[in-house]
């Protein structure tokens, strides 16, 4: 029982810090272009015409 009384705090504690860096990741624009992100592993990045 006397664990429980340190568990809980810390899981609340890194509930809230991952809720932080989630809400961070959206106010900082993280999810504006999903697409791009696909398009640009693909890009070769030469900007030549494939032959």
């Amino acid at each position: 029982m006397n664990t429980l009384v340190y568990l809980i705090p810390i899981a609340l504690f890194l509930g809230g810090l991952g809720l932080a860096a989630f809400l961070w990741a959206l106010k900082s624009g993280q999810y504006e272009d999903l697409d791009g992100a696909s398009w640009r592993v693909l890009d070769d990045g030469d900007g030549r015409p494939h032959a």
